[in-house]
């Protein structure tokens, strides 16, 4: 990412979302912009230097959790490239009657709905785990820079569930575990963030998400209806962000249209789940 003001490279530490267009810190606030303009750039750098003070806390517990479950999988199953136990079998994602290790589960048909969530803190391996932190890392913080902890953590969780319900529209009967349907939501909010700053949606995000469906077509063993899942989920729930057009995602704060929105969007997905998962338990 480059400055739209002085070309300069910029980390993703570092990027500003301006109605401008992306900005280094030297340019942040907006210099010679309009007033109105220039108050809301100076107060979004004000919570996005807070939220850095804290080093993106939200995306930091996220990767926490999601290594600490990893770790009790592995202690469970057979290893790091084989995690197991109850935990897994407990939290894994598919839809109908399944027998793991022995044991029946009921699977989302069953009635096991809080796979539909809890499959997004589980992985299958240690490359697993490390690329989808990595990129966790890497796509989380600015977004949660760019959002703040609370619309960031709605937009993670319903990206989660939208990711959940595409896995089990594409397959049903395939055991499903990762963070990617909520990671993609992330690059799906990138996307529609970067439009708002530059007025082209045809930028970075846009480019890392055609790499990355490429790569879930091309490799097997790969959710891609968890990746196209979590990428509409994604979408959506920033565009609400923005009251569907009228506000900027950087800068305005949770509406009731926004809510509503995240509550329908993780409706639709529950919905989705019931309406492909039913007569399989």
């Amino acid at each position: 990412m480059s400055c739209s003001e002085c070309g300069r490279p910029i980390c993703t530490d570092c990027v500003t979302f301006a109605p401008v267009g992306l900005r280094c810190p030297d340019h942040a606030a907006g210099g010679g912009k309009p007033q109105g303009v220039q108050d809301r750039a100076q107060r979004a750098v004000r919570r996005t230097t807070s939220v850095r003070s804290t080093d993106a806390i939200v995306t930091k517990i996220l990767v926490a959790i999601n290594v600490v479950a990893f770790l009790i999988t592995v202690a469970q199953g057979s290893g790091l490239n084989s995690p197991g136990g109850t935990l897994f079998n407990d939290w894994a994602l598919f839809g109908g009657r399944g027998i793991i290790d022995g044991h029946i589960y009921g699977g989302v048909a069953g009635g096991d709905w809080w796979r539909l969530i809890t499959s997004a803190f589980l992985h299958a391996s240690l490359i697993h785990i490390a690329f989808n932190m990595l990129a966790l890392w890497w796509l989380g913080a600015p977004v949660e820079l760019a959002l703040g902890r609370l619309r960031y953590l709605s937009l993670y969780l319903v990206s989660g569930l939208a990711g959940a319900a595409g896995a089990l529209v594409a397959n049903p009967n395939a055991l499903t575990v990762g963070a990617s349907g909520a990671i993609f939501g992330l690059l799906g909010a990138g996307v529609v963030l970067e439009w708002q700053a530059t007025g082209s949606p045809f930028g970075n995000y846009l480019m890392l998400i055609v790499i990355n469906l490429a790569i879930s077509f091309a490799v097997p063993n790969i959710s891609v209806g968890g990746h196209i899942g979590g990428l509409i989920g994604g979408i959506l729930c920033t565009l609400a962000f923005t009251k569907f057009g009228r506000a900027h995602a950087a800068y305005s704060r949770l509406s009731p249209i926004g809510a509503v929105t995240l509550a329908i969007v993780a409706a639709g997905a529950v919905l989705v789940a019931y309406l492909k998962t039913r007569g399989m338990a």
